[in-house]
């Protein structure tokens, strides 16, 4: 256990960057992503990080997918990209990614596929990149993969956020982060950007600044309102899960219950003392924050390079070959720190040559943590704190982090021990606790502290945290290193008298109190209980393995309190003499369940000896319960000499009297030695067998175990890189199916009758207005067209459609259908968006209206030509341009032309330019343009008989429906005159020239 991680601040200078937020996901991580980000508003000044696992092997869909659905810009992280706020990045398929200072780094992996953690591998990086200001996102996905990355953001002092299980379409990642880190924030994917901005406190414009539920500095003690509600907290807390945090400093445990406050959105301490009683499930996570789980591999590198230099070195010279090194590391959490110790004496050993036994007990509060430990798998991000030499050595590569090996693994026990309630491990070498002190008042460090030196060997070595000293209790241990608080304790037995005066829970036994107070009875049971002090010989009832249940009697003469740690045991309280015989007596009694007695036993008492009868029976007990011994100890009555005998006959029957007690002793003797030896031989056969096969089927089952766990994790990785590119596949079905709604839309908007051919001329597709003109329905999608009845008249395209196929060049042909509709057939090639050709587009555009104004024009024209034919006065039209559209026979005959003499020439190239007349422009040009029309306009000149002729002319102007001049209807009346005579015209009455 150790304080939260400082966070990163910026260099003097420069304006702090965006909190970064690393989101991980994997099976199911799409539709979650898209979740969360339809749902994050922008403006937040937050930099995301999104960390999925990719296929390597194929191009990432994922920015254009969420760039659908985000109001964020979503970009691909490239090598040296730093953060920006209020943008996406999106990690690339095939690469690793990690941060520092705020800059985004990519490499290949390294891991082989299926072993990769990358989401581990890029918040444990930014953990350690931005300390308190990480946070970090958990969303759907199986296996375990950021579980380790969570918890290191955790642990720097950063948010925790995880989607909230039931809501994601595979549980496994949550569930696993949960598992590592329960004081999260969990929410469904689409709440979880309001929980994070919720949780984190606004600088106004620029952004914000760090996590409300972050440690923040507290008062030493709170005032009385709030302290009387903590102490309900902590009430509750020890009631559910029995653990008492009330003698913990007092402003650690607030900022941690603050912690879970802002993480519940409760602002009033007392309405959380309130809800913790009705949520059972907070009190947990509560327990869970307040064990601060914070440590590492060679925490300090220093003051474990004094570790070995001052401490191990000379205990493990010390030591005798084949002796054991007892280690206790108290506060483990998670086992980093008990295994750098392991490492240490493993690499003591070899350098010196010595072979001895390692056994380090480490023990800590939380049953998840010391699981976590047991495995002794951690992430890919101790490679910061472990050297490659030592990595190479001590640990094995699986999955993105490291597993300690196995020789290591088998020196550590793991356990779930409490400091304040549970007895404390004996006869020790070291004992580590670092990083507890600071979390613990005073008087309890001082307990604590009585507790280790008892536990220790005389000059076995304490190691603390820098931050942590002795206080008062300087002159139990000898300083070795004051800088890195290594202790050296000294001889005594003051601290096993503190210790039995502490009050720690684990000191009252709840069988040390054997005599009971018998309460008044009657006068029958007051009598018996008399003759019973009287007369019956002291005795007590054991179990079956001689722990002292009750006592009879004054067992005085008999047993007396063992040497040292305070024990029940029949046997090792019986005094010299009677220990071997009352062991054997014992165990015959409970194999046999018959009495056994021994008489006549020497036993040693204040300097006198005393000759002792012993009897162990077995007492009757109801069915089901443990069976019970009764031991009687009664001083044998010594037989009185005979008044025949002599001196020397005296003197020879005592002899032979000793020599018999001395036969009895040393056969008893023999017979409990040849029982213990034969059975101890018998136990130690039964457990080397027991043994040998545990350890043969421990490793077949752990290779298997390995074997087993590589292939499901390579299992894991394709299915979630397969489940992601499903997810991403099915977003372009999507897609596909509204281009095709569109498509459809687009159809029927258009009214335009389209069939898709592929290369062999097959129905790809159809529109509903195709359908007029060949008989489709839904079924022919697939058959050739050939075999399609057509309603077109005269028209095969088919070979029309092969040949835009050859020739890729397009045909358009104008078609007629049986009901007489015309239309505009068109055959392109049909192009794919590579230029690939797969096919012909047939489109028909209905043109029948057109088809019928054209014959309607032909009809008025031909109806017009004859209408000319049939006038006798020259007439010719012109168009707008003054360009010669049409000319009547008579102006032919009067004039000599030829209609493709005339058609399509300017009026003034007529007649060899004999009308190009100032007169004439006049009149066309400036009069007709304002006027409807004009008559009776006259020009002299000679025409094609040679005779002068006086033309009057006529003029109508024939408008469109937009006002323009389309048409000019000229009329030529002509008047013989003399020979000669020169062209002129002369207006008519009230024609002024500049009208």
């Amino acid at each position: 256990m150790a304080p939260a991680v400082a966070s990163v601040a910026p260099q003097s200078g420069q304006a702090p960057g965006p909190i970064i937020v690393g989101l991980g996901a994997s099976a199911g991580g799409l539709n979650a992503l898209e979740q969360f980000f339809a749902n994050t508003p922008p403006g937040l000044g937050l930099a995301y990080v999104v960390v999925q696992h990719l296929d390597p092997e194929h191009v990432s869909a994922l920015v254009p997918l969420l760039q659908r659905i985000s109001r964020l810009p979503v970009v691909e992280a490239t090598d040296g990209m730093t953060a920006q706020a209020d943008v996406v990045h999106v990690i690339p398929p095939n690469r690793e990614l990690a941060i520092a200072g705020g800059v985004l780094a990519l490499t290949l992996p390294s891991a082989p596929r299926g072993q990769r953690m990358a989401v581990d591998g890029f918040l444990g990086s930014l953990a350690r990149d931005q300390g308190g200001e990480a946070v970090g996102v958990i969303l759907s996905g199986t296996g375990s993969d950021g579980a380790h990355g969570l918890l290191a953001i955790h642990q720097a002092g950063g948010l925790c956020l995880v989607q909230a299980p039931p809501s994601a379409r595979f549980d496994g990642m949550p569930l696993a982060a949960l598992a590592a880190v329960p004081a999260s924030l969990v929410a469904p994917a689409d709440r979880l950007p309001a929980a994070l901005a919720g949780a984190l406190e606004l600088r106004g414009p620029g952004g914000p600044t760090r996590p409300s539920g972050l440690p923040r500095a507290a008062p030493s003690s709170p005032p009385p309102a709030a302290a009387g509600a903590l102490d309900r907290v902590l009430a509750t807390l020890r009631t559910a899960t029995g653990r008492d945090f009330s003698r913990y400093k007092r402003s650690s445990v607030a900022r941690r219950v603050e912690r879970r406050m802002a993480a519940n959105a409760i602002g009033d301490l007392e309405v959380y003392a309130r809800h913790l009683r009705e949520h059972p499930a907070e009190v947990k996570t509560l327990f869970q924050d307040l064990l601060i789980n914070v440590t590492g591999f060679f925490r300090d590198p220093q003051a474990f390079q004094a570790l070995q230099d001052q401490a191990l070195e000379k205990l493990v010279m010390g030591k005798a070959a084949g002796e054991v090194v007892r280690v206790w590391v108290a506060g483990c959490a998670s086992g980093e720190e008990a295994y750098s110790i392991a490492i240490l004496l493993r690499e003591v050993l070899d350098r010196t040559q010595r072979e001895l036994k390692v056994q380090v007990y480490a023990t800590d509060l939380d049953g998840d943590a010391i699981a976590a430990a047991r495995a002794g798998v951690y992430p890919g991000s101790i490679q910061a704190d472990v050297s490659p030499e030592r990595l190479r050595r001590f640990f094995v590569a699986e999955g993105a982090g490291y597993r300690v090996k196995k020789e290591i693994r088998e020196q550590v026990v793991f356990a779930v021990h409490d400091l304040l309630k549970d007895p404390p491990f004996t006869r020790l070498d070291l004992l580590s606790c670092r990083n507890v002190f600071i979390y613990l008042e005073s008087a309890l460090q001082s307990r604590l502290l009585d507790l280790f030196h008892y536990a220790l060997r005389p000059g076995g070595v304490l190691f603390l945290s820098p931050a942590e000293g002795l206080g008062d209790r300087a002159d139990l241990f000898t300083p070795l290193d004051r800088k890195w608080r290594l202790f050296r304790a000294r001889r005594g037995m003051a601290s096993a008298g503190a210790v039995l005066t502490s009050g720690l829970a684990w000191v009252r036994h709840p069988g040390s109190e054997t005599m009971r107070k018998t309460q008044p009875g009657d006068f029958a049971e007051m009598t018996r209980r008399l003759l019973l002090a009287s007369y019956a010989p002291a005795s007590v009832l054991t179990d079956r393995e001689g722990t002292i249940l009750f006592v009879h009697g004054d067992t005085g003469p008999y047993l007396r309190p063992a040497p040292g740690q305070p024990t029940l045991s029949v046997a090792e309280m019986a005094r010299e003499g009677l220990q071997l015989e009352v062991r054997a007596a014992l165990r015959r009694a409970g194999n046999t369940g018959k009495a056994v007695r021994r008489p006549g036993i020497p036993v040693r008492w204040h300097g006198a000896t005393q000759t002792v009868d012993l009897t162990v029976r077995p007492v009757a007990t109801p069915a089901g319960a443990p069976p019970l011994l009764l031991v009687t100890f009664q001083e044998a009555r010594a037989a009185a000499p005979t008044k025949a005998a002599g001196a020397k006959g005296g003197r020879r029957a005592a002899g032979q009297d000793r020599s018999q007690e001395l036969a009895r002793a040393l056969a008893a003797t023999r017979e409990s030695l040849q029982a213990t030896i034969e059975e101890q031989q018998t136990s130690q056969e039964e457990l080397q067998a027991s043994n040998e096969e545990l350890q043969s089927t421990n490793e077949e089952v752990q290779a298997s175990n390995e074997e087993l766990e590589t292939a499901k994790e390579e299992l894991q990785s394709v299915n979630e890189e397969l489940t992601t590119v499903n997810a991403e596949l099915q977003a372009k079905v999507e897609q596909l199916t509204g281009m095709q709604d569109d498509l459809k839309n687009l159809f029927e908007a258009i009214s335009v009758a389209t069939v898709f051919l592929d290369e062999r001329l097959r129905v790809k597709r159809f529109s509903r207005e195709a359908c007029r003109l060949y008989r489709l329905a839904a079924g022919d999608v697939g058959r050739p067209l050939v075999d399609l009845k057509s309603n077109l008249v005269d028209h095969d395209l088919l070979a029309e459609a092969q040949l835009v196929l050859d020739t890729l060049v397009p045909v358009e042909r104008e078609v007629r259908t049986t009901a007489g509709a015309w239309y505009l057939a068109r055959l392109v090639p049909y192009r794919t968006v590579d230029g690939v050709i797969r096919g012909v587009v047939l489109t028909f555009t209905d043109i029948s209206g057109r088809v019928a104004a054209e014959a309607a024009a032909r009809v008025e024209r031909e109806l017009a030509e004859r209408v000319m034919a049939s006038v006798r006065e020259p007439l010719l039209v012109l168009d707008a341009g003054l360009r010669v559209v049409t000319a009547s026979p008579s102006f032919h005959r009067a004039f000599g032309t030829t209609p493709p003499a005339v058609a399509g020439r300017h009026v003034y190239e007529l007649a060899e330019r004999r009308w190009d007349l100032p007169a004439l422009r006049e009149l066309l040009e400036r009069v007709l343009p304002h006027q409807e029309s004009f008559e009776g306009f006259e020009v002299k000149a000679a025409f094609a008989d040679g005779a002068p002729h006086t033309m009057r002319l006529d003029a109508r102007r024939i408008s469109g429906g937009a006002g323009a001049i389309e048409l000019i209807l000229l009329g030529f009346s002509l008047e013989p005159r003399a020979a000669g005579a020169a062209a002129a015209i002369k207006p008519a009455a009230g024609f002024s020239p500049g009208a």
